[in-house]
């Protein structure tokens, strides 16, 4: 009598690694070019205002970085198409690197908005040259939880750079900060060339101009626009709005945000792998919306970071829903555009905020302008709700 072997339950398909050498390699230019970029961004205001600059126009360091950053983000698809993601990437990490050099040369304003634009002309090339090439290496079934290591790992910079430029330079001298932060953008430059390139594009491609009359698309750029404008107010103003008495406040809040950005972009990418990315937009634009509401209170210390930390979990969750959505709504071809796109929306949004929020505050006061800012993210419920009933192919 013979018996039958018992049957077993076909095992589930192994998931494709997420972590390869490709990847990896590409983090050394991510960190770099995070690095160097966040090192300087608080920095800068302050070295802007001890030349003798005021607080509105010390916002004007940050909106020029974040506006050549938007305008070149435009054009960036064009030369990735055409010279390739390795050519890109290292040209963006120069022009991001070698002005940063030259920053304290001289402290007129003119000067600092120059060195300023011409490095967000590189950070464009790096966002949209690297963005492209860093999604094309992630699994299309891992790509929230892919998403959110790459912003765990581009995270890590701006968690240790944006209060560590400050307090450097306060104590150490802004030169030293400006040097610093164009060697690790220059360094990063030797990683290129063992990156992938051409051979990873394939379908039909989007263009930019393209892309912005697409709604699938335009959604939740602009729900991601919307927090974008809060962020570049957050790390602009919050260490010019707390008293002087409170600079450890600030220092901590520079730390906090960014800390807990990044907690909220590794929870959003796994939760959004499994239910869905498009079920988190609306909570990371209220909970972005919520924390700059408690920042107004800019005298209360425990306010201040506790806003900047609510403010954080919502900015990461949005950063991660929104990005994920529009890579899943485009071929591999279009992730140019993609990144374009999207980090429009982020340094337009952070650029607006800088520029617009000095203005206002001179007239409102910070405590106000903080409110009308929060009531103004709210526009953006519209665009949010929609997507919400959208589900990511």
């Amino acid at each position: 009598m013979t018996t039958s072997s018992p049957s077993r339950t076909p095992a589930a398909p192994a998931r494709p690694p997420l972590l390869t050498g490709a990847l990896t390699l590409r983090f050394v230019s991510m960190v770099g070019a995070s690095a160097s970029l966040f090192l300087l961004l608080s920095a800068v205001p302050l070295y802007a205002r001890e030349s003798g600059a005021g607080g509105d126009t010390a916002g004007l360091a940050t909106g020029a970085l974040m506006l050549a950053t938007a305008l070149g983000e435009l054009g960036a698809p064009r030369l990735v198409a055409r010279f390739g993601y390795r050519a890109a990437l290292a040209a963006g990490l120069f022009l991001l690197g070698a002005p940063a050099l030259v920053l304290t040369a001289s402290g007129t304003m003119a000067w600092i908005v120059a060195v300023c634009f011409v490095r967000g002309l590189g950070f464009a090339l790096t966002l949209v040259a690297g963005g492209a090439l860093t999604a094309s290496l992630i699994p299309a079934e891992r790509r929230g939880e892919g998403l959110a290591l790459v912003g765990v790992v581009g995270g890590v910079p701006n968690l240790v750079a944006l209060p560590l430029g400050v307090w450097l330079g306060e104590h150490v001298g802004y030169g030293a900060v400006s040097v610093a932060a164009g060697a690790l953008a220059l360094v990063a430059i030797a990683s290129v060339p063992g990156l992938p390139d051409r051979e990873l594009i394939d379908g039909e491609s989007v263009g930019v101009l393209a892309g912005l009359r697409t709604g699938a698309l335009v959604r939740p750029g602009a729900v991601f626009a919307a927090t974008a404008v809060a962020a570049g107010i957050v790390v602009t103003f919050v260490p010019l709005a707390v008293p002087s008495s409170m600079g450890a406040v600030a220092t901590a809040a520079l730390f906090v945000q960014p800390a807990v950005s990044t907690a909220g972009r590794w929870w959003a990418g796994r939760l959004g792998d499994r239910h869905g990315a498009a079920r988190l937009v609306l909570p990371g634009l209220l909970l972005s919306a919520a924390g700059v509401l408690l920042t107004a209170l800019i005298r209360t210390p425990v306010a201040v970071v506790g806003g900047v930390a609510l403010f954080g979990a919502g900015f990461g969750i949005a950063q991660n829903a929104t990005l994920t959505l529009m890579y899943a709504r485009v071929s591999t071809a279009s992730y140019g555009t993609v990144s374009a796109l999207w980090n429009l929306a982020y340094d337009g949004g952070m650029g607006v905020g800088a520029v617009g929020f000095g203005m206002l505050a001179d007239r409102t006061g910070y405590s106000s302008a903080f409110v009308l800012t929060a009531a103004l993210m709210l526009l953006a419920v519209v665009p949010a709700v929609r997507d919400r009933s959208t589900r990511c192919p």
